[in-house]
C-alpha cells in the first residue's frame, strides 16, 4: 500500500525539520549568552570598582565630620570658622561624589538587567513559535496517523512512537517557556527596583547639587568675613561680641513682646502621645526646651552640620519662610520654615542655609523641606526646632508670621513666626524616645 510511505515521508521531513531548528537555536544562542557573559563580567568588574570609589570616600566623608566635631567645640576663632567653612565644602563636595558614583553603579546595573531580560525575551518568542508550530503539526500527524495506521502494513508501534517523540518535545519546550517566564518577571522585578533605585539616587543628587549651592554661600560668607575682619583675630573677636550682644538683646526683646500676646491654652486641643518623627536622620541634642542662662530657650538644638538634610516632623501646610538675616544679621532665626501640622501643633525650623518649599505648599512627614545651617544667631551650625499650639482656645491662630519693628536693630522690621509664651511647647514630648 502506498499510502503510508507518502505519508511517512513528510512525516520525517518535518520531524527532521523541527530537530535541525532545535540544534540551530542552540548553536545560536550559546554564542549570545557567551558574548552576554563577557558584557556582564566586564559590568561586575565596573560595579565592583564605583563600590570600592563609594567606600573609599565615605571614610573620606567620616573623617571631615570628626573634624567638624572637633573645631566645634573650640573657642570661636576667625582661623577656626575660616577652616571649619573649608572642611565644610569638602565634605560636601564628597558627598556629591559618592552619589555620582551611586548613580553610576545604579546604571551599570540596570544595563546589566536590561540585557539579560532582552536576552530572555528572544528566546521565549523563540520557544513560543516552536510550541505554536509543534502544537499544529502534532495535532496533523495525529489526526493523519489514525488513517495512516489503518491502512499501513507497517509497524504500528513506531508510529507512535514518532508521535509521542513529537509530544515530548512539545512539553519539554512549554516547560522551558514557563520557566523563561519566572526569570523574566524575576528580572522585570530586579530592574524596577534597580531603576527605582536610580530615581532615588537622582533625587540625591538634587539633593547635594542644593548643598554644593549651601558651599558657595558660605564661601560667600567666608570672603564677607575675611573682609569685614581683615583678617585679623582681634577684629573677629571685636565683631563676635557685637553679634552676641546682638543675639542677647534680640531675645529678650521678642520675649518681652510674646509675653504680652495675650493666649489661652486650650488642653483638650493638643494631642496626646509621641505623634512626630525627627527632624533629622541622625539625633544629637545640644540644648534643649527650658531655662537656658538668664533667658528661656524655647526650642531644642540639634547638631546639624551645614547641608544636612531637615525633614518636617509631621503632615501639615506652610504657614510662612523667610530670612531674617535680610534686615537683621546675627539677631534671629536666619532662614526659617514655619508649619502648621494637622494634629494641632505648629512647628518653626530655623538656623538654616536652603529653604526647599514656599508658603502654602502641603508637606508630609518626612519630606526634606530645607537643610541645617549656621544662620541667625547661631554660634554653630545646628537646627532650632520649636513647637507650640496651633490655636488657642478659641481657634484662634497660636502662632502667625509677624513684621514687627526691631529696637535692637534700629530701623529695621523682621519678620518671623511670633507666638505667646504659653503657646510654646517642649519638642521632646511629642518625638520619640530617646
Amino acid at each position: 500500500m502506498k499510502q503510508f510511505p507518502d505519508y511517512k515521508k513528510p512525516y520525517n521531513s518535518l520531524w527532521s525539520f523541527t530537530l535541525v531548528s532545535i540544534f540551530l537555536s542552540i548553536f545560536l544562542i550559546v554564542p549570545a549568552i557567551y558574548s552576554y557573559a563577557q558584557t556582564a563580567s566586564e559590568l561586575e568588574d565596573k560595579i565592583d570598582q564605583k563600590s570600592r570609589d563609594i567606600e573609599k570616600l565615605e571614610k573620606e566623608i567620616k573623617q571631615y565630620q570628626v573634624q567638624l566635631d572637633t573645631l566645634g567645640k573650640q573657642k570661636s576663632s576667625l582661623s577656626g570658622s575660616i577652616q571649619e567653612l573649608d572642611i565644610t565644602k569638602k565634605k560636601l563636595n564628597a558627598d556629591i561624589s559618592v552619589t555620582e558614583d551611586k548613580i553610576d553603579k545604579t546604571n551599570l546595573k540596570i544595563q546589566g538587567l536590561s540585557s539579560q531580560i532582552v536576552n530572555k525575551e528572544d528566546s521565549i518568542g523563540s520557544a513560543t513559535l516552536a510550541i505554536e508550530l509543534d502544537i499544529k503539526k502534532t495535532n496533523e500527524l495525529e489526526q493523519a496517523s489514525f488513517v495512516a495506521t489503518i491502512l499501513s502494513e507497517n509497524d504500528f508501534t513506531l508510529i507512535w512512537n514518532d508521535i509521542d517523540n513529537m509530544a515530548t518535545v512539545r512539553d519539554s519546550i512549554r516547560d522551558n517557556v514557563k520557566k523563561l517566564r519566572v526569570v523574566k518577571g524575576e528580572l522585570e522585578d530586579t530592574r524596577q527596583s534597580t531603576i527605582d533605585a536610580k530615581a532615588e539616587l537622582t533625587f540625591l543628587r538634587s539633593k547635594l547639587a542644593d548643598q554644593k549651592k549651601i558651599v558657595e554661600q558660605n564661601t560667600k560668607e567666608k570672603n564677607t568675613l575675611l573682609t569685614q575682619t581683615k583678617n585679623s583675630e582681634a577684629n573677629y573677636q571685636k565683631l563676635l561680641a557685637m553679634d552676641t550682644a546682638k543675639k542677647i538683646a534680640f531675645e529678650q526683646e521678642i520675649r518681652n513682646y510674646e509675653s504680652q500676646l495675650k493666649f489661652v491654652l486650650n488642653p483638650s486641643s493638643l494631642p496626646s502621645g509621641r505623634i512626630l518623627s525627627w527632624p533629622l536622620d541622625y539625633v544629637f541634642i545640644t540644648s534643649p526646651y527650658g531655662p537656658r542662662g538668664s533667658g528661656f530657650h524655647g526650642g531644642t538644638d540639634f547638631r546639624a552640620p551645614v547641608g544636612t538634610p531637615v525633614k518636617t516632623v509631621s503632615d501639615g501646610v506652610v504657614l510662612g519662610t523667610g530670612n531674617t538675616d535680610l534686615s537683621c544679621p546675627k539677631a534671629s532665626f536666619g532662614q526659617w520654615i514655619l508649619i502648621q501640622h494637622n494634629n494641632g501643633l505648629s512647628s518653626t525650623y530655623a538656623h538654616l542655609s536652603l529653604i526647599k518649599v514656599t508658603k502654602g505648599e502641603r508637606v508630609s512627614t518626612g519630606q526634606i523641606i530645607g537643610y541645617s545651617g549656621n544662620t541667625g544667631s547661631s554660634t554653630g551650625p545646628h537646627l532650632h526646632l520649636s513647637l507650640y499650639a496651633s490655636e488657642d482656645a478659641e481657634g484662634n491662630p497660636a502662632v502667625s508670621v509677624k513684621s514687627i519693628p526691631s529696637k535692637s536693630c534700629l530701623g529695621k522690621i523682621l519678620t518671623q513666626p511670633i507666638a505667646a509664651t504659653n503657646a510654646y511647647l517642649d519638642p521632646m514630648k511629642y518625638l520619640p524616645q530617646l
